[in-house]
């Protein structure tokens, strides 16, 4: 009978990071993604960004475009360069509607795009489908 309890596989919660350089913004994503049951990590950069999806591994990255030190498109760039992390989903989350910005995002992999601002039940949609479709 103990054997059972043995058997029994714990969930694991999904990892999003968020990589945004608007503090009052990562705030509410964050308080906002973790009541959906996910634990949230966040990076005001693409540098610190880059380091944390190195040393985290998250399951899904929203990422910013206009930010100070790494924009995202550089560390989309550096992250679909590297083995271990070029499959991890990318929802660009900007506020920028450039067409140029959106070819280069979409050229670089990403499994969607959102314009600033921006209602959060499309946003927890569409990491709810990328994480689903990733098996999460």
């Amino acid at each position: 009978m103990l054997g059972l309890f043995k058997q029994k596989k714990k969930t694991e919660r999904a990892r999003i990071l968020v990589v945004d350089d608007e503090p009052d913004l990562v705030d509410t994503m964050q308080r906002r993604l973790e009541f959906f049951d996910w634990d949230v990590t966040t990076a005001p950069n693409g540098k610190e960004g880059l380091e944390n999806a190195l040393n985290e591994k998250p399951d899904l990255i929203v990422l910013d475009i206009d930010m100070p030190v790494m924009n995202g498109h550089e560390m989309l760039k550096q992250l679909r360069d590297n083995p271990n992390l070029r499959d991890i989903p990318v929802i660009m989350c900007t506020m920028s509607d450039k067409v140029q910005d959106i070819t280069k995002a979409s050229s670089n992999n990403i499994c969607d795009y959102l314009t600033k601002p921006f209602d959060f039940a499309d946003l927890t949609e569409k990491i709810s489908a990328a994480l689903k479709s990733r098996g999460n």
